[in-house]
């Protein structure tokens, strides 16, 4: 049961109308609201910030699949709104590139293609990062210009320098994120170019706070 439920979700005032829907209306902020979705909602912020897949979450809550996957992508959209507003007019310390490609890829020619570059920003104690244009818009012309083969040599020396950066560089906060974002993207079995976005900034935001943070966080995004 909400422990808010006698004071309006979106400014807190105390003076609610039930309404024969079994919605309430906010005497204050004129708005509707259902304790179920409320609560639904909520439920759905806590595990999403646990890392529960909308798969998992829609079977756990019984709820259904397409609901709590349009609902989990609205979480990446106000995640990524929330990041760049964070990010605007900061001091940055450092900054470093990355390319990031699924290891079963990286030894494939054809697969060079597919691999996304962003770049990563530090600032305060948090992490920004800023994704470079898809890679995929050269495709053609690298083939039609026969360099493929350099290319993917080029594209290799890159991967393994990269690697060893990991191990020789010192580490900070970038290296750190680094790590954390290829153990996370981990259990999402191949991200489509056009949604890679949001997963990177997903991952930007479980980063930089803690899961109490980011439930607190959403639960704002949402109800306000």
């Amino acid at each position: 049961m909400l422990k808010f439920c006698m004071k309006c979700i979106y400014c807190n005032n105390e003076k609610l109308y039930k309404l024969k829907s079994s919605q309430f209306k906010c005497s204050k902020c004129k708005k509707k609201f259902s304790l179920k979705k409320i609560q639904r909602d909520l439920d759905l912020i806590k595990l999403f910030c646990e890392g529960i897949s909308a798969n998992q979450a829609h079977a756990k809550l019984n709820l259904n699949y397409v609901t709590v996957k349009n609902k989990y992508d609205t979480f990446r959209q106000l995640i990524a709104n929330f990041s760049e507003e964070q990010y605007r007019d900061k001091t940055v310390i450092e900054y470093d590139e990355y390319l990031y490609l699924e290891k079963s890829k990286k030894k494939i020619k054809k697969y060079i293609f597919d691999a996304q570059n962003f770049l990563t920003f530090h600032y305060e104690d948090k992490i920004y990062t800023l994704l470079m244009p898809d890679l995929s818009v050269y495709k053609n012309q690298f083939l039609d210009d026969g360099a493929e083969e350099a290319y993917f040599k080029e594209f290799s020396k890159f991967m393994m320098l990269n690697k060893i950066s990991k191990t020789q560089k010192r580490e900070n906060i970038i290296t750190r994120f680094w790590i954390f974002f290829e153990e996370y993207i981990l259990k999402y079995k191949g991200i489509k170019n056009k949604y890679f976005f949001y997963y990177l900034k997903e991952a930007e935001f479980k980063f930089n706070y803690s899961q109490t943070e980011q439930k607190a966080l959403l639960t704002q995004f949402i109800f306000t």
